[in-house]
């Protein structure tokens, strides 16, 4: 399997998926002009890597913005990383927000109620 690696720009996140190490970095601003389109890739690895994950899988989201259709992508997103948890592997999501982004928190807080994995809620300084 490879490693999936992804550009970030204005309007879409860097992107890492790393089989041999079970690592996926999703970091930047998501407004995509099609969400869909620019998620699937993601999506296809993680239906492969769901197929045989490492024993932890590690993913850490440090998102400054998302609109609403990367919303819905990023909920599917964890849907598929609820499949490999509940099939018994270990995974730890990080999810990253500048200090003072209460809204970022906020929405990391609703997607953990939502996916039931556990989240650690990093707080990094403004850059």
């Amino acid at each position: 399997m490879e490693i999936l690696s992804m550009e970030g720009s204005m309007k879409t996140p860097a992107v890492n998926c790393n089989p041999q190490t079970g690592k996926i970095e999703i970091k930047g601003r998501s407004i995509p002009e099609n969400a869909i389109k620019f998620y699937k890739p993601i999506m296809d690895w993680l239906d492969q890597y769901s197929s045989n994950p490492q024993k932890l899988t590690e993913v850490d989201l440090q998102l400054e913005y998302f609109n609403t259709s990367s919303s819905k992508c990023i909920l599917d997103f964890f849907k598929k990383l609820i499949l490999i948890f509940t099939a018994g592997n270990e995974m730890v999501i990080n999810w990253i927000y500048v200090d003072d982004d209460d809204d970022m928190l906020e929405v990391g807080n609703d997607f953990q109620s939502m996916v039931k994995i556990p989240f650690r809620m990093i707080k990094v300084p403004e850059q």
